[in-house]
């Protein structure tokens, strides 16, 4: 385990040296990628005009999802299959919604809203996308309603695509509004604490002019099943621990009234300040790094691999050089896999 353990440093490390820019290998025209997964018949067969496809939805008084993806993402296969495989969420996504499917690592042409011709995976660049799958769920203006960055499990999917399908954002409610007064999934209704981390009340301003490390605040709830998993089990792998004590580290209730000091020096309740910076999903995991910057986050449900990788991104300033994640991730796996080390992304 210990050897284990000083490998992953180092290739975190030797990434930075590497500095590796592609993604996955392009195959010839017509063949698949391996982990290829097919897309619901449903989806809609566009041309990548992004502009007459939202015209379109508009149209048929239905709304525009595009959904990012990569071959080979287990994510996306759960999203597929658990998600839009489930009955009454997949007849919500079919009923309501336009679904644009985009490679992140694709060649094909887009027309973005620019007008502008450019290939999927630039288009998936210049959005920002760091994640896959996600999804962008647009109105009738184009306006991203609600981004989803990473994977949603099943309860949390069919919450978000009722909240667009409903027009709930033109009632004036938020998500995590409309999320809270659904029944949540089972948890165990208790907010986690963590040994080292840092004290109650939050005072993340006064922290970062004493500490120089990066700092990493996780946005929860005490009904949070995926808040449950990530302490009692992700967070208790010896190597993802390893990693996590390079940083400072919070829990923040993002329902709470709880007054907060937040990293730029606002005193604030701690709900407010999860709006302020779009938080809808929990956890979620803000890093900042020893300035009091946010430099990176991750949304969605993840297991092992990605939380670890995420920690190793910032500590080691990766972030800054490679501003792909994906990319990221993609070299990590190979370097593993180069040294004999099997990287199970959904363990």
């Amino acid at each position: 385990m210990q050897r284990t353990i000083l490998a992953l440093a180092l290739l975190a490390f030797a990434f930075l040296a590497q500095g590796a820019t592609t993604g996955p290998a392009e195959l010839a025209p017509g063949m698949q990628n391996p982990g290829y997964q097919e897309k619901p018949e449903w989806f809609k067969q566009s041309f990548l005009d992004i502009r007459e496809d939202l015209a379109d939805a508009t149209a048929a008084d239905r709304r525009l999802i595009l959904y990012f993806y990569q071959d080979g993402c287990p994510y996306c296969a759960k999203l597929l299959q658990e998600g839009l495989g489930d009955k009454t969420i997949g007849g919500l996504a079919r009923e309501h919604f336009d679904w644009i499917a985009i490679n992140i690592w694709g060649d094909r042409e887009v027309q973005g809203f620019s007008g502008e011709p450019t290939s999927e995976k630039q288009f998936a660049a210049d959005l920002k996308v760091q994640f896959t799958p996600t999804l962008l769920l647009m109105d009738e203006a184009g306006k991203v309603i609600l981004r989803i960055n990473g994977y949603f499990p099943p309860h949390n999917l069919g919450a978000a695509l009722a909240y667009v399908a409903e027009r709930r954002e033109q009632m004036g409610e938020t998500y995590t509004q409309f999320l809270a007064a659904r029944a949540p999934a089972q948890a165990k209704g208790k907010l986690h604490e963590e040994g080292g981390f840092l004290p109650r009340p939050l005072r993340l301003a006064d922290n970062r002019d004493i500490s120089q490390r990066p700092l990493v605040v996780m946005f929860e709830q005490a009904v949070c099943k995926d808040c449950d998993e990530l302490h009692e089990t992700i967070l208790r792998r010896e190597a993802v621990a390893y990693s996590l004590s390079a940083f400072d580290a919070a829990i923040v209730d993002a329902y709470s009234k709880e007054p907060i000091q937040t990293p730029d020096g606002r005193e604030i309740p701690a709900r407010d300040w999860a709006t302020e910076i779009g938080i809808e999903y929990t956890p979620s995991l803000v890093f900042f790094d020893a300035a009091g910057r946010e430099v990176f986050r991750t949304e969605g449900y993840f297991k092992s691999f990605h939380i670890h990788g995420a920690l190793d991104y910032v500590a080691t300033g990766a972030y800054v050089h490679q501003p792909s994640f994906q990319r990221y991730l993609s070299a990590r796996r190979e370097a593993l896999a180069a040294r004999g080390i099997h990287a199970d992304l959904m363990e």
